[in-house]
């Protein structure tokens, strides 16, 4: 057997055919990434990487690490494959097979639009390409929803999956209700004091599922009104310009992992940690954190990171609380009256 690809489909059917197929290989031309080292849940996860102990431990199963050049039918039926080596400086092998299964993903059929409508792509014209607002960059009022949507994080977040792309899609129904029907964005008023809003931060960062799901694509976002007070809104995609936000400055909130996360082996005991207590080493943190950025016209932002918690927990007074409560104070103080 030959299976083309490296993703969980690709490992999924090898793993069910191992008691069944007296030889399989795995083929493609890229590493194999581990879910538990990116953080990225369409990376290899390990339920189904049990076939990899049936190669490094010794069965006649493979892993090919190459580009599938030519596939021919034989007269019997079976299947003649040209595989080019990439470890192998381009050694190439002719290997014969009874059966190939193809693990490769999907691309967006857009042959459904007319001309008129036909929505630009993207990523190897695998998706439709979107603003963030889930709209077609060049088809006005041309929405998309569910796996689609996964141009916005490729490779990085949840929005090809339905425990993430469900928030975005009640990011969209929001959107549509305030874009034509003139709905308010879900939230709530608050004074803008820096007492009040670090505790409605980590009040929402502490319970919410959808920042936590969608990490760094969906936020909230606290927009002061100039006159001590502001208004939270709750999970819009980071990026959004003009309504609800507006364009006079605004915080957001998002959860995020640290910079180059997945290049560190979670389990290397060698690789350092900063304590759950450091809040001035917080930007320092590989695990997911929530991280809250002051957006000014003009200005790069200022970003407050809230170190990192093994439960996930953000309640300290000293540890997370008074940080956060200083940089909102600091933040009010540099805004013009």
């Amino acid at each position: 057997m030959l299976v083309i690809g490296k993703g969980n489909s690709a490992f999924e059917t090898a793993d069910s055919l191992v008691e069944t197929a007296a030889v399989i290989h795995v083929a493609g031309p890229s590493s194999i990434r581990m879910a538990w080292r990116t953080h990225f849940v369409g990376n290899l996860r390990a339920v189904n990487n049990n076939f990899l102990d049936t190669y490094q431990l010794k069965s006649q199963n493979a892993v090919l690490d190459g580009d599938v050049r030519r596939i021919e039918r034989q007269a019997d039926g079976s299947y003649l494959v040209t595989v080019s080596f990439a470890r192998a400086d381009e050694v190439t092998k002719d290997i014969p097979y009874d059966r190939v299964v193809v693990c490769t993903g999907f691309r967006i059929d857009a042959s459904i639009f007319s001309e008129e409508c036909r929505p630009d792509l993207t990523i190897n014209d695998r998706f439709p390409a979107l603003t963030p607002a889930y709209e077609s960059v060049n088809v006005p009022d041309l929405y998309f929803a569910g796996t689609l949507t996964q141009s916005r994080d490729f490779k990085r977040g949840t929005s090809g999956f339905i425990h993430g792309f469900r928030y975005g899609t009640r990011a969209l129904h929001r959107i549509l209700e305030n874009r034509y029907h003139g709905a308010g964005w879900p939230g709530h008023e608050l004074p803008a004091d820096p007492e009040a809003l670090a505790a409605a931060v980590l009040e929402r960062v502490n319970r919410s599922s959808a920042l936590w799901q969608q990490f760094g694509l969906l936020g909230d976002v606290v927009v002061l009104d100039g006159h001590g007070g502001a208004r939270y809104l709750e999970e819009l995609p980071v990026d959004l310009e003009g309504p609800p936000i507006g364009d006079g400055g605004h915080f957001t909130i998002t959860l995020e992992y640290g910079p180059e996360h997945d290049k560190v082996d979670p389990f290397d005991i060698g690789v350092g940690r900063i304590r759950q207590n450091d809040a001035e080493r917080a930007a320092e943190g590989h695990y997911l954190h929530p991280v809250v950025r002051h957006h000014r016209a003009g200005a790069p932002p200022a970003v407050h990171h809230v170190t990192e918690n093994l439960e996930n927990e953000w309640t300290s007074r000293e540890t997370h609380v008074e940080p956060l409560r200083a940089f909102f104070a600091r933040q009010a103080a540099s805004i013009p009256a």
